[in-house]
């Protein structure tokens, strides 16, 4: 694909600097497209900036998996503690998850030495499920495809 013609693919699945992506894609053989598209998959599971609904929605999970963070954003929220507050909280830890995902998708960090020689990877596959490319250095860009653009400032 033509740089012009994938940058404007890029610009329309919501890249920001969309020309960059195709340019890196094209120039340095990099698979940009599939590492974008894995990390705005990744971003739609972090709540957004200024979504509150997300405290709804695990109010009414009282008694699943989880449970306990209704009583405690209750205690939170009665002690005078802002929904921006805690959205800005538990964004910034998702956040970090999502980044610690993706450098353990590249690194499995300090192991036993009796699993060691265990590894693994994110890869882009083909129509028969069969490893083409792996996508490497996500970390790298999780902070440019941040979907409010903030880069995990609050303003």
């Amino acid at each position: 694909m033509k740089v012009d013609d994938l940058a404007e693919l890029f610009r329309k699945l919501g890249a920001r600097d969309p020309d960059v992506w195709a340019r890196s894609q094209v120039d340095e053989q990099l698979p940009q497209l599939a590492r974008f598209l894995f990390l705005r998959q990744a971003w739609k599971l972090v709540i957004s900036v200024d979504d509150r609904s997300w405290l709804a929605e695990n109010f009414a999970e009282l008694g699943e998996p989880g449970g306990d963070l209704v009583p405690a954003l209750k205690r939170l929220l009665a002690t005078g503690a802002s929904e921006g507050d805690l959205t800005a909280v538990v964004r910034v830890m998702q956040w970090r998850v999502l980044s610690g995902l993706c450098v353990l998708l590249d690194d499995p960090g300090e192991l036993e030495a009796e699993v060691a020689d265990i590894g693994w990877r994110l890869f882009q596959v083909d129509e028969n499920d069969r490893p083409i490319v792996p996508l490497g250095g996500l970390v790298e860009s999780v902070l440019e495809t941040d979907p409010s653009g903030r880069e995990r400032r609050s303003t």
